[in-house]
């Protein structure tokens, strides 16, 4: 598990990479015309990370919806290798909180694991599977877009799983009921955005046409 996160956040953004080459910067090459007109491609592009999020539950219809897009990903061998797990219980968030900020060596300031969202989604791959974790991205990607498209915002995390795979909070671990097959590989943070933050530039010289 020491290796799991660079491992994993790899795969993810592989997963990530394959529907959006410039998920939330603005892509010089896409035309103008087609983000005004192609509802699809307007939500990619205004995807954002959000790290500041309002004190408001997320609706269950919407949520039921957004995973309902993740497990819709594409899937390799029809296999569904993820498992996924929902947190939006107040008094397991606070203690992921407060566990986080114990670990934390520096301790002038107290920070938020997943930056006040009311729910997190926890995303475990099938370690019997050697492309699990590109399915898990996929899936990620899904949910990330769909949540966008609802008026809610998300934000990819390694630093919570990092915590919940420690063996000082095992009985973290423990709590989401994975399957032995199964480990963590990143979460997602959801909620009402609290911040609108500009773009980040992408870096379109990474994209090669092999002939």
């Amino acid at each position: 598990m020491k290796n799991l996160i660079p491992r994993g956040m790899l795969w993810l953004g592989l997963g990530i990479g394959l529907l959006a080459i410039s998920c939330g910067g603005e892509n010089p090459s896409t035309p103008a015309s087609a983000k005004a007109e192609n509802a699809v491609i307007e939500t990619i592009m205004a995807r954002r990370s959000i790290r500041k999020y309002k004190p408001v539950a997320v609706e269950q219809g919407k949520l039921q919806t957004i995973l309902s897009c993740g497990i819709n990903a594409p899937t390799g061998r029809y296999k569904q290798s993820w498992q996924v797990r929902v947190v939006q219980n107040p008094e397991f968030l606070a203690d992921i909180d407060a566990r986080f900020n114990a670990a934390r060596k520096d301790t002038k300031s107290k920070t938020r694991a997943f930056y006040g969202a009311p729910c997190l989604i926890f995303i475990a791959y099938d370690r019997t599977y050697d492309l699990s974790q590109v399915d898990c991205g996929l899936l990620g990607e899904n949910m990330i877009l769909a949540a966008r498209s609802l008026g809610l915002g998300t934000c990819c995390l390694g630093q919570v799983v990092r915590l919940m795979t420690d063996e000082e909070s095992h009985d973290l671990l423990e709590r989401l009921q994975l399957p032995d097959t199964h480990d963590l590989l990143y979460a997602i943070a959801l909620g009402y955005p609290d911040e609108a933050p500009d773009a980040k530039p992408r870096d379109m010289s990474k994209v090669k046409f092999v002939e």
